[in-house]
């Protein structure tokens, strides 16, 4: 059944890990070397990241933590370019176009590997890129306003949506085959619900639309939405993972919800062109592999509920992840009879 294809069980237990506590008592990098001197004086000038997305939603905010962390442990500053449009495509092809130079990173998220599963002819991220590191590996939630009476909880909506003949909204990221896509459409197969998908490819608007009633629901990560979830605005109505973890312990998951389907993740990370000179590749690799475990960026990554499981790949590791992640998009979007070239 379709439901079968998503990840399988042993890519789905390793990435959905959940640690014991809210951080790593050793750091995933503490072996590194705490510096490193770039090959013949690189960089010379600041290193500049291109970001599929806007800057208010996930990418945004992990690309600024991310080049604040490397800044601070290499006083090279990092600027970013936003691009966003196209659900990453935008970016995606503005840096392919970029000097392979090694000044140039490339922030992006897992649509960039289901991209390619749909399309082959689009940049494969494990073999047309490097992964420098993967920084956030997070599940999604389903979330209604917090003063919302027409429905309260998981049960309660799926029948007021059912009794709406179609008319009820959910705010959703607008690329058809994208992770949270392919999720709505495995839950509203389980549950017979007939939703409408409001696409939008920034963050800011749809977290607004939910919030100013736009929308009845909203399909998002909680790091995402930390501040609605603190300033008791929005609340999660369940959370896709077969287990809950310890910080949304009172939320329903997929297996108290009867949904019997692997959940797809999101994750986040940072690339550089297969072109660029090897020794500076390994420089990069360094600066953002150690920039990882740098106070401020796990204080961040812990203040967005991003050490609730494993968030950290290295290159192999990145390698493995997107290379397994396409092969289970494949099957899945051609079991969806999509068109896959």
């Amino acid at each position: 059944m379709l439901k079968k294809l998503l990840l399988s069980a042993s890519v789905t237990a390793a990435a959905t890990l959940l640690s014991a506590g809210p951080v790593f008592a050793a750091c995933a990098t503490d072996s590194l070397p705490g510096s490193l001197e770039g090959p013949g004086g690189y960089p010379e000038r600041a290193l500049t990241m291109i970001v599929p997305y806007g800057p208010a939603g996930g990418s945004g905010q992990v690309a600024q933590a991310m080049a604040e962390a490397v800044t601070e442990l290499t006083k090279v500053s990092i600027n970013r370019d936003h691009k966003p449009g196209g659900s990453g495509t935008v970016g995606m092809t503005a840096y392919m176009a970029a000097p392979a130079d090694g000044y140039s990173v490339l922030e992006h998220i897992d649509d960039a590997s289901s991209a390619h599963a749909l399309d082959s002819g689009r940049p494969n991220p494990a073999d047309d890129l490097i992964p420098l590191v993967t920084s956030q590996i997070t599940f999604s939630q389903i979330y209604i306003r917090t003063e919302e009476d027409r429905f309260t909880d998981w049960d309660s909506f799926v029948e007021w949506v059912k009794a709406q003949g179609g008319k009820a909204s959910i705010a959703n990221v607008s690329k058809e085959g994208s992770m949270e896509r392919v999720t709505m459409r495995f839950i509203t197969d389980a549950t017979g619900m007939e939703i409408q998908q409001i696409s939008f490819d920034k963050g800011a608007p749809r977290y607004g639309a939910l919030a100013g009633g736009q929308v009845d629901a909203l399909f998002e990560q909680p790091g995402d939405v930390r501040n609605f979830l603190d300033a008791g605005k929005f609340k999660p109505i369940l959370t896709i993972l077969k287990e809950s973890p310890s910080a949304f312990a009172d939320v329903p998951n997929l297996t108290d919800a009867g949904l019997d389907f692997e959940p797809l993740l999101r994750f986040r990370g940072f690339y550089v062109h297969k072109d660029a000179p090897a020794e500076r590749v390994e420089w990069l690799k360094w600066a953002f592999q150690k920039a990882y475990c740098e106070p401020s960026y796990q204080a961040y990554n812990e203040s967005k509920f991003m050490t609730l499981i494993d968030s950290y790949r290295d290159t192999a590791g990145s390698q493995e992840l997107i290379t397994s992640t396409i092969g289970q998009y494949r099957d899945v979007y051609k079991a969806m009879g999509l068109e896959v070239k």
